[in-house]
């Protein structure tokens, strides 16, 4: 089986559309902390590596110019609906765009899933504009790797000066780093053992938030609380102990 193949099998990446981000506490802390740390950036055009279904970008205002890029197809379908939306299927390490195509690039959880992880970022490199912002999201720490972690298809999890020397290695120049999830994120540690119970559930899930008014209501309110709780895990545990984390980094002259 191909990894594109695995992709598009994997109905909880297949399926995934934008309710997810009322739905998983985790999809919406991660959104929200990234957001809160690009607030003083302006973005012109926007291209989200990755994208599956739940693009972050469908938190930004629709005028903006959004390009989405994703291994398996079928979870593209949704972004052509909107004509300032741009969806193409393709592979992280060999991106169908011109040099210098974009203001702004976003890889949310994409770079442990890439056997050769410094073509990737090469690649990233090549068409990025110069000044323009780079965000990437990676979990952390290779002590918390998981049978998890090899279920979904991560190669690794990363040391926080692994990524900045792989980016740096490219004239990238960090900002910021900030953790996205804790500790409470250890639930991935039961999930695991359940794969397949795991991904019926979240489908379940997914299908009473959108088909169940009086679920959809008391769902949305828990997951507000679940991620303010979050957040300040990711905010307060100490950094050995952050599991997944975010880098931000802008494309310096050469």
């Amino acid at each position: 089986m191909t990894l594109k193949d695995f992709y598009e099998k994997h109905r909880n990446f297949s399926f995934r559309n934008a309710s997810d981000y009322y739905i998983s506490p985790g999809t919406q802390c991660k959104f929200d902390l990234i957001i809160e740390n690009l607030k003083n950036f302006q973005i012109l055009k926007a291209l989200d590596l990755g994208c599956s279904g739940n693009s972050f970008l469908d938190l930004f205002d629709d005028k903006l110019h959004k390009s989405y890029l994703d291994l398996a197809s079928l979870p593209l379908k949704r972004y052509i609906q909107n004509v300032n939306s741009h969806p193409l299927c393709g592979d992280i390490s060999h991106l169908p765009y011109r040099d210098y195509s974009f203001d702004f690039i976003s890889a949310l959880d994409v770079l442990e899933h890439i056997k050769d992880d410094i073509k990737a970022v090469s690649e990233i490199n090549r068409i990025v504009k110069q000044g323009g912002i780079v965000v990437i999201t990676v979990p952390h720490r290779m002590k918390y790797y998981t049978y998890q972690d090899k279920i979904i298809g991560h190669y690794r999890r990363y040391e926080i000066e692994g990524i900045i020397n792989l980016f740096q290695d490219f004239d990238f120049k960090l900002i910021r780093y900030f953790g996205v999830y804790g500790q409470i994120m250890k639930i991935s540690y039961i999930q695991s053992k359940i794969p397949k119970k795991t991904e019926e559930s979240l489908l379940l899930l997914r299908k009473k938030y959108e088909t169940n008014k009086l679920f959809h209501k008391l769902w949305y309110h828990f997951v507000k609380i679940t991620t303010r709780l979050m957040k300040l895990d990711a905010k307060f545990q100490p950094k050995s102990k952050i599991m997944n984390i975010a880098f931000l980094f802008t494309k310096e002259s050469s």
